[in-house]
């Protein structure tokens, strides 16, 4: 984040701030005159009853409405100050994140499958990982999206859709945070997200028939007559109450065959006008790109999915009065409450309830397509991926690692044209050889999603990555680091041997092993990966391995990074440079941990 993106943001916490006061006082006043309103109210009508009541009873019903307007005022108050909460917390965690203060919350682990070609190499997902860093998604189906981004790389003409997008939605500041505090309010999880689409998506069972909808109307009908026929004394006490027993009996009946539907959308009313809101917050901007007009489409068709929602929501309220038996009761004797709200969810399903889950989708892509614009809008010096149509184009320059802090990060040029194409990398420990291949490996990644990269020059072509670079044992299945190792390399072997479109990052391959076994099986799976003309990086220890470059000089190169001893001491540069490393430094990190050389 440049300088100029950190007080953007602090200024931005600077007006948010003043105005959650100006707006505090303000609410300060409302509830003083609507404490005043109140006592009007009240009192008014009292006072003026000896002058006309016909004065005095317009008074009270003035004072009530100015009392209940206060009341309105006074929750869109405090809805705006919490709205005004969220965006500063929002605009603070941008400077918390540029400084790698990581705040608690989604971190998308829950979306790493059970064996994947890269994430767990590249710390995708996971706490302090690139989704960490990335992400500024509130909604379930946001997280999940955002994190199939990173998980499964795109076509070129998808990302290129993408990244028209990304440029686009980047300086809406304004838009994508309200977005973002919006969906914060309540954010629909997944069990949520799962009881909403099962519910739209089922087919309708209960309330079926056709006399159902004629009791709906006739036997309320029924009951205000007998209610106003009691009120009046035309009704005698001993049928009417009779009367309220059939009620209960029958309103009972009906609240137990419409449980399900309620125990299904039991308590998402709130996150159900969440929904909504971010729904008409999608629908009041008009796009220019492609990808943002076929994402937010489905929103705008049959009068918009914010009103619909809407609807749904406020059914859903109405459904909540259960929880209050006092009001519930009666209504639902009455009025057969229960029953109005079913057949309203009824109808609601069978109109909407299809268009469910791509409002759902269309939510989630958004907010997903949000977090890429906002490292676009923060990292302005970053470049947008050029793809090329060349296999196994993969030209950098200035290329770094997108999550170390500027003020450390090292970054580097390299090259890696055509097939087959292997590019080794020597050095010294704790050089930055797995740092550099965790660049290019993040770089593919985010370029693939359609994000900027952390280089001032990114070209490459759209292809597969695999990785072998962090490999751990499995108890439960009995296996140890070098067999796991194995198994990932079959895998990589296999996807080469099929010619597929690969970028492959090697990462001191064979280390479980002993030397001169390690030696030959990399020198051979080295001169495989050239016969079955692939494309990496490998990065070793192993000096002999560079030796092969001079066997093959048009398809192999050798970089290298290097350490300046002084003394006893270390100086790294971690700058990526041509050839092969000529330093060591092992032997005198172990003279000073202790063993005597």
């Amino acid at each position: 984040m440049t300088a100029n993106i950190q007080q953007l943001y602090q200024q931005r916490l600077a007006a948010l701030q003043a105005t959650w006061q100006q707006d505090q006082r303000r609410r300060s006043w409302v509830a003083w005159g609507r404490l005043a309103a109140l006592a009007a109210t009240v009192a008014g009508p009292w006072l003026l009853w000896a002058l006309h009541p016909a004065v005095a009873v317009l008074a009270g019903l003035l004072l009530l409405a100015l009392f209940l307007r206060l009341v309105l005022a006074d929750v869109r108050l405090q809805q705006r100050m919490a709205h005004q909460q969220r965006l500063l917390q929002i605009n603070q965690e941008e400077l918390d994140i540029d400084a790698h203060r990581y705040p608690p919350g989604e971190d998308g682990l829950r979306f790493l499958p059970g064996a994947h070609p890269y994430a767990t190499d590249l710390d995708l997902l996971g706490p302090a990982s690139l989704y960490s860093w990335l992400h500024r998604t509130t909604s379930f189906t946001g997280h999940r999206q955002l994190a199939a981004w990173l998980l499964q790389p795109a076509d070129a003409s998808t990302i290129a859709e993408r990244q028209q997008a990304v440029v686009e939605l980047a300086p809406a500041l304004d838009w994508r945070q309200d977005l973002q505090a919006i969906g914060r309010a309540r954010p629909l999880e997944a069990d949520q997200t799962e009881r909403l689409t099962t519910w739209a998506t089922q087919p309708d069972e209960l309330f079926d028939h056709a006399g159902w909808q004629w009791l709906r109307w006739a036997l309320p009908a029924v009951s205000l007559g007998l209610i106003a026929a009691f009120a009046t004394g035309w009704l005698p006490e001993g049928l009417f109450y009779s009367w309220l027993l059939v009620l209960f009996a029958i309103s009972g009946a009906i609240s137990k065959k419409a449980a399900p539907a309620y125990q299904l959308l039991n308590r998402i009313a709130p996150q159900t006008d969440t929904l909504a809101a971010i729904a008409g917050h999608a629908e009041s901007q008009r796009w220019q790109s492609s990808w943002l007009q076929h994402t937010q489409a489905p929103l705008l068709q049959q009068g918009g999915a914010h009103k619909h929602l809407s609807a749904l929501s406020r059914i859903l309220a109405r459904f909540d009065y259960r929880y209050n038996p006092l009001v519930f009761v009666p209504l639902n004797m009455v009025l057969l409450w229960d029953l109005q709200q079913v057949l309203a969810l009824r109808q609601w399903r069978q109109q909407h309830g299809p268009r469910m889950t791509a409002w759902l989708q269309a939510i989630g892509e958004l907010e997903a397509m949000s977090s890429l614009a906002n490292l676009r809008h923060n990292q302005p010096n970053w470049s947008m991926p050029t793809l090329s149509d060349q296999p196994s184009t993969l030209q950098a320059r200035q290329l770094g690692h997108p999550l170390l802090p500027e003020e450390r990060r090292v970054c580097s040029d390299f090259s890696s044209m055509g097939l087959p194409q292997i590019s080794v990398i020597t050095g010294s420990n704790m050089a930055g050889k797995s740092t550099f291949l965790r660049s290019v490996g993040l770089a593919i990644v985010m370029a693939h999603a359609g994000a900027p990269v952390c280089a001032s020059y990114l070209l490459l072509y759209p292809s597969h990555l695999m990785s072998s670079m962090r490999i751990a044992d499995n108890l439960e299945e009995n296996t140890s680091t070098f067999y796991a190792e194995l198994k990932k390399l079959r895998t990589m072997i296999e996807a080469v041997n099929r010619r597929e479109p690969l970028f492959l990052l090697l990462d001191e391959i064979l280390r479980g092993t002993n030397s001169h076994d390690r030696q030959t099986g990399s020198k051979a799976l080295l001169l495989q990966l050239l016969r079955q003309q692939a494309a990496g990086i490998i990065a070793t220890h192993d000096l002999a391995l560079a030796d092969l470059a001079a066997q093959h000089p048009q398809h192999m190169r050798n970089y290298h990074f290097d350490v300046q001893v002084a003394g006893e001491e270390l100086y790294f540069d971690y700058q990526l440079k041509d050839g092969v490393c000529q330093s060591l430094n092992a032997s005198l990190l172990m003279k000073k941990i202790g063993i005597e050389l």
